[in-house]
């Protein structure tokens, strides 16, 4: 359904409001649309199925395990050997691994020590290492971590969906401060024109000199200028904003001149970005998705550590079967009849193992480092944008005051003039003055609006309201 309005919000030249011929998008609407239909935004989410996919790749580490090994040797009618072994392994969490096995060897030339009987053999046990990769091996630290990556990856989407808002934010409003300078110079053009042909017939009658007919176009075309330049800035914005306006990832949409932007985005903007609520006072840094995003990192490489700390102990795997000819019957497995082994190994210098658990402390390190220097930066950016702010409420007041008072003198002169006690120069001063101040102005909401934009950006807000 909301496809289907914006279809026909964006493309139907002929819709008409109650008012006039132009339809009004919000901002809410807006980044509605960004949301749900910008590529780039999809993408983002597929990062989390990148991760998800990676944790089920770390739990195939754990999956049960069916092995056959079959070898037989057969050469001038003679049977060397037929050798078969079947196994299925059950990994566990820790260094354990539980094993069931069948055996059967036959030949005329078999190694005497892989005779089995007849029907075969079978064996039950259990692979246990009681020094490294006990309490921790590498397929229990990549299950770990691929589950912290995942928690890391739903932060890191969540940075990326506020980063594409806040860019199309700030063209939402680059478009709005395009349109009202558009809307300034429209409303001074008519001034002039009205004007220009007062004069010229004030001049007709003889009530006027040539010089003021002359003066009175200049101002017009200058006017008439201004709007060109505005409405050409005025295309370019809505072409701009047009680069995040998509139906679905293949068909993006094209703002048409009948659509402008909502004037009133004061009223809602801290509504729409989800601002209204932040106060520095109660503001938890800690909750922050960057900080959540390298707190899941550091916990993923202390995870690392104590792999690379589990690498410096003896490796020692003992391997205990109980064998029987008939597995039917549970009793027949018992200590007389078994199979064990014991395998011990240990590098001398472990020169490898040390420079890795060296490098791994280092990374530590870098993002203890990386967590402090983010946590200044963001209460810095957003204490000095929450300054900012409130900066903007004194300036509104002064520039507000401004346009007032330059429309007052605007006024007078303009009086002055019909009563032919003031000249069209100081006319065209006055309105020169006010156009700059009511410029300024706009200039000054953009500054304000692109300063709350950055207040969105620094808190990472990926829900906006976009009802």
């Amino acid at each position: 359904m909301r496809a289907f309005t914006l279809i026909i919000l964006l493309f139907v030249s002929g819709f008409v409001s109650a008012q006039d011929n132009t339809s009004v998008i919000t901002l809410a609407e807006y980044l509605g649309y960004v949301k749900t239909y910008h590529p780039i935004v999809k993408q983002a989410h597929l990062v989390i199925n990148e991760s998800e996919a990676k944790l089920m790749k770390a739990r195939g580490a754990f999956d049960p395990k069916l092995e056959v090994d079959y070898d037989r040797k057969k050469f001038k009618n003679t049977e060397y050997y037929d050798k078969l072994n079947a196994s299925f392994k059950i990994p566990t969490w820790y260094g354990v691994e539980l094993k069931g096995n069948f055996e059967e060897n036959t030949g005329d030339l078999l190694n005497p020590e892989v005779s089995v009987p007849e029907d075969g053999l079978y064996s039950v046990g259990i692979s246990v290492s009681i020094a490294k990769d006990l309490l921790i091996n590498k397929r229990m630290a990549m299950l770990k971590q691929a589950k912290m990556f995942v928690k890391q990856t739903e932060n890191d989407r969540q940075i990326l969906v506020n980063t594409i808002l806040y860019q199309a934010t700030l063209s939402y409003f680059n478009w709005l401060k395009t349109y009202n300078e558009k809307r300034v110079y429209n409303s001074f053009l008519a001034n002039a024109e009205i004007r220009f042909n007062g004069i010229k017939k004030s001049y007709e009658a003889g009530e006027s000199p040539a010089i003021d007919t002359l003066e009175a176009r200049i101002t017009l075309n200058n006017r008439r200028l201004n709007l060109e330049k505005s409405r050409i800035k005025f295309i370019k914005s809505s072409l701009e904003l047009s680069n995040y306006l998509w139906l679905n990832k293949n068909t993006p949409i094209e703002i048409k001149n009948h659509v402008i932007p909502n004037i009133h985005t004061i009223q809602d903007i801290d509504k729409t970005l989800s601002t209204s609520q932040f106060d520095m006072a109660t503001l938890d840094i800690d909750n922050h998705p960057k900080l959540q995003s390298l707190d899941y990192k550091f916990q993923s490489l202390h995870i690392e550590r104590r792999l690379k700390v589990n690498n410096l102990l003896p490796k020692i795997d003992l391997q205990y079967n109980f064998l029987s000819q008939t597995p039917e019957i549970s009793r027949s497995f018992s200590t007389s009849a078994y199979k064990s082994g014991l395998n011990i190994s240990f590098p001398l210098f472990l020169r490898k193992e040390r420079a890795e658990l060296k490098l791994a402390k280092l990374k530590i390190q870098h993002t203890q480092f990386e967590i402090q220097s983010t946590k200044v930066m963001l209460k810095n950016k957003i204490d000095a944008i929450n300054q900012e702010l409130e900066s903007f409420i004194a300036q509104n007041d002064y520039i507000g005051g401004i346009v007032n008072d330059y429309n007052t003198m605007l006024s007078a002169e303009e009086r002055k003039f019909f009563l032919g006690e003031s000249s069209l120069f100081l006319v065209n001063s006055r309105e020169s003055k006010l156009i700059d101040a009511k410029l300024k102005a706009v200039q000054l909401e953009n500054d304000f609006f692109k300063t709350k934009a950055s207040l969105f950006n620094v808190l990472a807000v990926s829900d906006v309201d976009i009802n």
